[in-house]
């Protein structure tokens, strides 16, 4: 097979496209592929379809290619322009490319793998490219995924907060409890942020709406009220950031009662913060005996352990009036405690009571979106040393979302006309 055949098949080229000549730099390790269209070719209106002849030709270009070996490749090409009567003169799509492009489809499908499997400045180094065109890849990528959605009801939503840099930077999150993607990813976590996500739905989504998992975070309520049919009967805070609330309130205890044993002596409490934080059950075996010996001296920090790890067991009913009287023992018990920390955190949850037990209608939590963390842990790595901008928020929505769909464009081949598009499924 001759050189120029190779690459008309690896280009996917079809008639009237062909291949000129294939020219080959040995110093530059580098192969530029020249491609034409036979004369009087008539090609279609990208926006119509209709077939037209060509009335002119746009400059010269060039699209990076996929590597042979170690030569760089690039393909050149004069794109035709054709007049339409309805349009006017449009540039028409070329096979291997997507409009606007400066790489082929080949070479952006392998990009989006590479930049899903490692950070910019790493795929900038395996692709020889500038940081730009990286970026630039992934945000069409992304757009391109976020287009190709469909619009659908989403029963079970999970709203989060997510910081992703020093100095109070925040992200609100949207996911789908049930797919378990990510829906929606706006700056901030002000009710405006929210409401942009529920404006952007139809009345029929907003009314299939059955359950929003959040934390208690007033502007997140507002905006669902305001925009979500019976809110209040859907609204579930969050058990994770209901126990956050708990684990604040015990640590406070642990403070106090450290600062006050150290004052007068010596202090049992020396080293055991985390020691207090853990579940019963997810306590290491090595501490077990340790934390005995501490759970059985007279200590305030002991009495607040127990209040914490009781307050745990209310998720444990299947019924809601089960649930309640339980809560009812829990909280006269946490507002005699005389831990005052306790007690604030005991009166904050009474505020939400009706919004905690709902959960017992919807069971759902956020621990979908939590579970997330890993992905975006890396994404702050990535992130740290750049303003959080446009594009820092769509990479970290498209990598948040998990790529789970990898077909990222059809074959060269298989693209004509109209349908010139990588059909990333960034967020599927």
């Amino acid at each position: 097979m001759r050189v120029a055949e190779l690459y008309r098949h690896l280009l996917g080229l079809q008639s009237p496209w062909r291949i000129d000549r294939v020219d080959v730099s040995p110093e530059e390790k580098r192969l530029d592929v020249q491609v034409s269209h036979r004369s009087r070719a008539r090609f279609p209106c990208p926006e119509c379809g209709l077939e037209l002849s060509v009335v002119d030709h746009v400059a010269a270009r060039a699209w990076r290619h996929l590597d042979s070996g170690p030569f760089r490749t690039w393909v050149h090409a004069r794109i035709p322009r054709v007049g339409c009567l309805w349009h006017g003169v449009r540039q028409v799509h070329v096979p291997w490319a997507l409009p606007r492009a400066h790489c082929t489809i080949a070479f952006e499908r392998w990009a989006i793998a590479v930049l899903k499997e490692t950070d910019v400045l790493g795929a900038t180094r395996l692709l020889g490219i500038s940081w730009d065109q990286a970026w630039s890849i992934m945000e069409r990528a992304v757009a391109r995924g976020r287009r190709a959605k469909r619009k659908r009801v989403i029963a079970r939503l999970g709203v989060d907060e997510k910081a992703v840099a020093k100095g109070h930077t925040y992200f609100t999150l949207v996911c789908d409890l049930d797919r378990g993607t990510v829906e929606y990813v706006a700056e901030d976590r002000t009710r405006e942020s929210l409401e942009a996500f529920y404006r952007g739905l139809s009345r029929r989504q907003l009314a299939g709406i059955q359950a929003v998992a959040m934390d208690m975070w007033d502007p997140y309520i507002a905006a669902t009220q305001a925009h979500v049919p019976e809110a209040l009967s859907k609204i579930v805070f969050d058990r994770y950031h209901i126990m956050t609330h708990m684990l604040t309130a015990v640590d406070a205890v642990r403070k106090a009662e450290h600062r006050a044993l150290s004052a007068a002596g010596d202090s049992p409490l020396s080293g055991t913060k985390y020691l207090w934080l853990y579940s019963q059950e997810n306590l290491p075996e090595y501490h077990e005996e340790w934390f005995d010996v501490l759970r059985l001296l007279d200590l305030k920090t002991s009495r607040a352990w127990a209040l914490k790890e009781s307050l745990r067991h209310l998720w444990d009913y299947q019924r809601r009036g089960w649930a309640e009287r339980h809560w009812n023992r829990w909280y006269a018990w946490a507002t005699r405690s005389r831990l005052r920390p306790i007690i604030k955190a005991a009166h904050t949850l009474r505020r939400h009571l009706p919004n905690i037990l709902t959960y017992f209608e919807h069971r759902v939590t956020n621990a979908m979106s939590e579970g997330l963390n890993s992905q975006i842990q890396r994404i702050k790595k990535t992130l740290a040393a750049f303003a959080i901008n446009d594009t820092s928020r769509w990479r970290f929505s498209s990598t948040a979302a998990g790529l789970t769909s990898t077909r990222t464009g059809p074959d060269p081949g298989e693209t004509s006309g109209r349908s010139h598009r990588l059909c990333t499924s960034a967020i599927a």
